[in-house]
């Protein structure tokens, strides 16, 4: 949010100045809202206390990391439908736990793609 400011004062239209800044005021935004559970079948997402959604591992296609050094995003595809989740914690963390609870699903499970 900060270097979306520092951008500001500069003579080029405030276009790139307000996208970072909208981006950041969203991830904090995000940050006090959502929380992550890993339980041992699922990924549950929750928001203010209660439970938004669950996303049960057995049905995940593929996961990955998008630009994980910066306040990336975590994509991952179920059967369903594809989701993404912004990461606003250690991403080390989170890989190491995806990796143990849904395996290394950087490419889709072949068994499950219907053709």
């Amino acid at each position: 949010m900060a270097l979306g400011l520092v951008f500001l004062p500069l003579p080029i239209y405030p276009w790139p100045s307000l996208l970072i800044t909208g981006f950041g005021l969203f991830l904090l935004l995000q940050s006090f809202i959502l929380r992550v559970e890993f339980t041992p079948n699922d990924l549950v997402v929750w928001q203010f206390g209660r439970e938004l959604r669950r996303f049960p591992f057995k049905s995940w296609l593929a996961w990955r990391l998008l630009l994980p050094a910066l306040p990336g995003v975590l994509y991952f595809r179920e059967e369903a439908s594809p989701h993404l989740l912004p990461i606003l914690f250690d991403p080390i963390t989170l890989e190491k736990q995806l990796k143990l609870r849904v395996g290394s699903l950087q490419t889709p499970k072949k068994d499950l793609i219907k053709t």
